[in-house]
């Protein structure tokens, strides 16, 4: 829970830039295709600027408020490299992140990102106020009108001219690639937050579910459904990188921009050269904002249920819960105002590479699949699989996965991760920033203040058992559970007590 609280604190951030974007989106001229704004700076260029940026001269341009000569050679103005309308937009008008210094220099709030993260928690507040009966109506709309946005991108996309250049190098693997602990990491990182692997949020929200209901089949639809998504949409978004790279004359790998700048910079640049560009940009950014709102509302969901599980007398009487989830979200907003001053995007990063990165979800995982194959284990816990599902399960291969595969991987690649670490660095376009030491230091607090939460938990089970240390391990590694019709008819209406309280 101290994941996915973490997790939910920086999320909304993201979602308050698709609000802004979306907001800008309604103008005839994208303001992040042209050079014409308040904070675009003289070496600010477009697209097609940057294209015919060979050898010429500019007489009398007026950009930022005054006129300027220069002679433009190879992407550089007087010798300054030339920076694309869509990354200034970014960085000077969403981040405003040239106003700091650093991750300890503020330097103030940024207000315009302010009000779009409190719109963003009071959307998600809303969306889940009532429980999982407002939750359950709302993801019908947000988890399948994508699906249509995203279908008319992806026809837009695949036909534009080089398209096939972004998807060759989109499905084309790169093996040496697989040599760097980085990759690694990044491919666990987006396999366990796709999937929501080791956070509990599975957990808080099928606890709603009959106790026979058929998980199994929820399970296996969910993965096809999750990971073909991801393939779809990789499909969109490197059909307009590719038309972006051969337009500019660019590498690939230069245009797909890691991080939020794939988002927010590639894409939005990409679709300002299209027809009834403010369209398209209006389509995408709401989609992102539909899929960060389902994103956000089941981690918000799952901690809330969890807490509510643990203080059901406290929290089950009244308007109490809803009390408590306007708490949450308005703590969480306190919390993430430190992501939107000038230098937020700074403390954004820590959390996003520290909090909730590979390596706290390696750790976590380890941990889980320890507890269930070789503490628990895996045939017991296969027994209650068939005891909710009403049929045999064999299941060797989960057995295999929970015994051997996942503590094997996730220990391996969390080893690998530390062999191989790196100190994080922020790049901008033309500079990178080193985070002084006072900044690795909460990184590390983040990360470590959950995986601390494994042996601490732990120790406490011990130390307030009785009895000697080896009974008191074998106690609090055997079932507990005694299973008859009655707990059976509570579990069953855990998902309606909210009502009949």
């Amino acid at each position: 829970m101290v994941v996915v609280q973490f997790v939910n604190y920086y999320y909304n951030v993201i979602i308050g830039w698709a609000l802004f974007y979306m907001f800008n989106s309604f103008s005839s001229v994208l303001p992040w295709s042209n050079c014409n704004n308040e904070w675009n700076t003289k070496y600010c260029t477009t697209v097609d600027d940057f294209v015919d940026a060979g050898t010429r001269n500019y007489t009398n341009r007026y950009i930022g408020g005054e006129w300027y000569n220069g002679t433009v050679y190879d992407g550089k103005i007087n010798g300054t490299k030339l920076v694309p309308a869509a990354i200034e937009f970014w960085e000077r008008n969403v981040l405003k992140i040239h106003l700091s210094k650093g991750f300890d220099d503020p330097a103030g709030m940024n207000w315009q990102m302010v009000g779009c993260l409190a719109l963003a928690w009071v959307i998600i507040y809303f969306c889940i106020w009532k429980g999982v009966k407002s939750t359950g109506k709302v993801v019908y709309f947000t988890a399948t009108f994508p699906y249509i946005f995203l279908t008319i991108l992806l026809i837009r996309s695949v036909t534009l001219e080089s398209a096939s250049v972004g998807l060759e190098f989109y499905l084309k693997p790169n093996t040496t690639l697989l040599l760097e602990s980085q990759v690694w990491m990044d491919a666990a990182t987006q396999t366990f937050y796709s999937y929501s692997i080791g956070v509990g949020t599975w957990c808080a929200l099928s606890s709603f579910n009959k106790f026979n209901h058929n998980f199994w089949r929820d399970c296996v639809v969910f993965a096809f459904v999750n990971s073909g998504t991801s393939i779809y949409a990789g499909i969109v978004i490197f059909s307009v990188i590719g038309f972006m790279s051969v337009k500019q004359g660019i590498p690939v790998d230069e245009v797909a921009r890691s991080g939020p700048g794939l988002a927010f910079v590639a894409y939005p640049e990409g679709i300002a050269q299209m027809p009834v560009a403010p369209l398209w940009s209006f389509m995408f950014f709401f989609m992102i904002l539909l899929l960060g709102i389902d994103s956000e509302f089941v981690q918000v969901e799952g901690f809330v249920t969890a807490m509510v599980d643990l203080f059901p007398t406290y929290l089950r009487r009244g308007y109490r819960k809803e009390i408590f989830i306007a708490i949450v979200c308005f703590w969480s907003f306190l919390v993430g105002l430190s992501m939107v001053t000038y230098g937020g995007m700074y403390v954004f990063q820590l959390f996003d590479s520290y909090c909730a990165s590979g390596a706290t979800l390696l750790w976590l995982a380890f941990f889980e699949a320890i507890a269930i194959g070789w503490v628990y284990g895996a045939r017991r816990f296969l027994n209650h699989f068939e005891e909710m599902l009403g049929r045999k399960v064999h299941g060797y291969w989960l057995t295999a996965c929970w015994v051997v595969c996942t503590p094997c991987f996730t220990f391996g690649i969390f080893i690998f991760s530390l062999v191989k670490y790196t100190k994080l660095e922020y790049s901008s376009f033309d500079e990178t920033y080193t985070y002084p030491t006072g900044g690795y230091i909460f990184g590390w607090f983040l990360s470590v203040s959950s995986m601390v939460m494994v042996p601490t938990v732990a120790a406490i089970q011990l130390l307030g058992t009785e009895g000697t240390f080896i009974e008191r391990l074998k106690y609090l590694t055997t079932s507990q559970l005694q299973q008859t019709e009655k707990e059976m008819s509570q579990f069953e209406n855990h998902g309606t007590e909210e009502e009949k309280l």
